[in-house]
């Protein structure tokens, strides 16, 4: 329980954490009900134009496509699950690389694939030392709008793949996951939720003023030397409490969340009293890492208590854009 103090101090200093509960699993979100009859009529509704056209992709495989978009040939891997059926309407995520990574690099430890949803994993274009990177950063190429870039990839999925409108989502991690944040300011029309992993979050992205209140899973490792955990004012780096505490505001939770843990090295941060949920889980003494992965995921200890595509799977199915 060492690490738990150590940790429990930290988010005590920052007037984030009331009490200590027991041992869940991270986070308890409970399953969404059944619908009504006007609930079924709604997803009949929230069912894209791509609903009943067929495609050449084989469910349960990957496939690589390209999208021109503000005059620039972007590129994309996209993954179908298993199940898919041109006729029932599936959940969308789309999954945003570290800088100077790519979606098939994310895909390849994330485990995102696995789950049963369609899964896009664009590319970002090359910055600063030739990188791939995102909106918002300021190692990203000057004048490319990855916002427009989005808006025009859920047209293009929409239009060609049976999707659920009202259960599209982006996660990625680092700079992607920073990006993710971007869009949950800018897109909150077009996203159900976010869950962003070691979160670049800088503050060039702008101003944020979401169109409704939208739910954030937010994973950060508290060992993170890449993206500190608490922050990088040389780098315009916010804390990462300090960026959940923002989202809690903007959706209206009570000010400090109830606490926690799992394993040895896992403690959650849960809001109450929201308007849209605001889950933080800490991991203790974590790395620039996908919990869950292997070493390929990035530098520094990474936790086996979870994975985190389980548990962004689940904090995505109990959200949808309206209900």
């Amino acid at each position: 329980m060492r690490l738990h103090r150590l940790a429990l101090a930290g988010l005590v200093t920052a007037g984030l954490v009331t009490a200590v509960a027991g041992t869940p699993l991270v986070p308890a979100i409970a399953a969404p009900a059944a619908g009504t009859a006007q609930e079924q009529q709604d997803a009949a509704a929230d069912r894209s134009t791509g609903c009943s056209k067929q495609t050449a992709q084989q469910p349960g495989t990957g496939a690589d496509y390209t999208l021109v978009s503000g005059s620039i040939e972007r590129t994309y891997r996209l993954h179908l699950p298993a199940k898919y059926d041109a006729k029932k309407a599936q959940q969308l995520i789309v999954v945003y690389h570290g800088r100077g990574k790519t979606g098939a690099f994310t895909e390849a430890f994330s485990d995102l694939s696995k789950l049963d949803a369609i899964v896009a994993y664009p590319n970002g274009v090359l910055g600063d030392e030739d990188k791939q990177a995102w909106q918002g950063a300021p190692y990203s190429k000057a004048g490319v709008d990855d916002v427009k870039f989005t808006a025009d990839l859920l047209d293009s999925l929409e239009a060609a793949y049976c999707v659920d409108k009202n259960a599209v989502y982006a996660t990625g991690k680092s700079n992607g996951a920073g990006f993710t944040g971007i869009l949950a300011c800018r897109m909150a029309d077009r996203f159900a939720a976010i869950a962003p992993v070691a979160g670049a979050f800088y503050i060039e992205g702008g101003r944020c003023a979401p169109s409704r209140p939208i739910p954030v899973l937010d994973i950060h490792g508290t060992g993170d030397t890449t993206i500190p955990y608490g922050g990088d004012g040389s780098r315009d780096l916010p804390s990462v409490q300090t960026w959940t505490r923002d989202w809690a505001v903007r959706n209206h939770c009570d000010p400090e969340p109830r606490l926690t843990t799992q394993g040895d090295d896992v403690l959650t941060a849960t809001y109450k009293g929201c308007k849209a949920d605001v889950v933080h889980v800490a991991v203790t003494d974590g790395g620039h890492s996908w919990p869950g992965s292997d070493a390929a995921s990035g530098p520094g200890y990474v936790t086996q208590t979870f994975e985190a595509h389980e548990l962004i799977g689940a904090f995505f199915r109990a959200h949808k854009l309206r209900s």
